[in-house]
């Protein structure tokens, strides 16, 4: 007696398409429950269902939604945000590695301080010249300055530095080579932005000025804070916050009218 033909099995569901229906119905449980976690937002709702149905083609009949212009010109900022917080993320990481190095009971740190136009990085006297001297001979200052340097020549060519000296009243002493606080201040903010130019920062995009006694940060009354008014100050600024400075006009022209 002959075998028997195993009938034909009747053609049925693909196991791939099962799996790839069980993924979208979680798909649509997990949305629903965002959406009730969420607050109602009709523009909102209808954006999300327009990208979902262009992205994946799921839903029928769905209507092309996009988002709006006015949220793509209010996200527009926020990439020029983090780049700027990129930048002052790596200046604050140099200036931990530098106050970790040159911690050795030398009182004063390097400080970070915001400014109207951008911001400042405040090197203490102590850390960069002898008493009376405006000769950089601190190994780890003059590797930090290097740091410093490197970001400086990253940074947009609308941003310029200006490298400003401070000291506190006490004028320099007889044997001193500078006749007073102005010199003193003047020649090391020279020395720091000689050291800068070294190092390979555009002469055409950095200043120095001396500022001598004129700017104290602290009372000169004490001497802690005799030794936060002896510093550098390092100024990142943007040129056209400058340029609308001098288009502005001027009180010469305001006196010829």
């Amino acid at each position: 007696m002959g075998k028997k033909k195993c009938p034909e099995c009747p053609e049925c569901m693909p196991e791939w398409l099962a799996a790839f229906g069980d993924l979208m119905s979680l798909l649509l449980c997990f949305f629903v429950l965002l959406l009730s976690m969420s607050s109602m937002d009709a523009k909102k709702v209808s954006e999300a269902i327009g990208s979902l149905s262009g992205a994946m083609s799921v839903l029928e009949g769905g209507t092309k939604t996009e988002i709006s212009k006015q949220r793509i010109q209010e996200s527009t900022p926020i990439e020029s945000q983090d780049e700027t917080s990129e930048t002052v993320n790596r200046v604050k990481q140099a200036i931990s590695d530098a106050n970790e190095m040159m911690e050795k009971g030398k009182g004063s740190a390097v400080n970070l301080d915001e400014a109207e136009e951008g911001f400042v990085i405040s090197l203490p006297a102590s850390l960069l010249f002898k008493e009376g001297s405006a000769t950089i001979d601190n190994d780890d200052a003059l590797l930090f300055l290097r740091r410093i340097a490197l970001i400086i020549e990253e940074l947009p060519n609308s941003i310029d530095v200006s490298v400003q000296g401070h000291t506190d009243n006490i004028p320099p002493g007889k044997d001193s080579p500078f006749k007073d606080n102005w010199e003193l201040s003047s020649f090391r903010a020279l020395a720091v932005l000689h050291e800068l130019i070294k190092d390979g920062v555009k002469p055409q995009r950095i200043s120095a000025a001396g500022f001598g006694q004129y700017r104290p940060v602290a009372t000169n009354a004490t001497k802690a804070g005799k030794e936060k008014n002896r510093r550098v100050e390092i100024h990142f600024y943007g040129k056209e916050a400058m340029d609308e400075g001098k288009a502005k006009q001027s009180i010469l022209d305001k006196a010829a009218m």
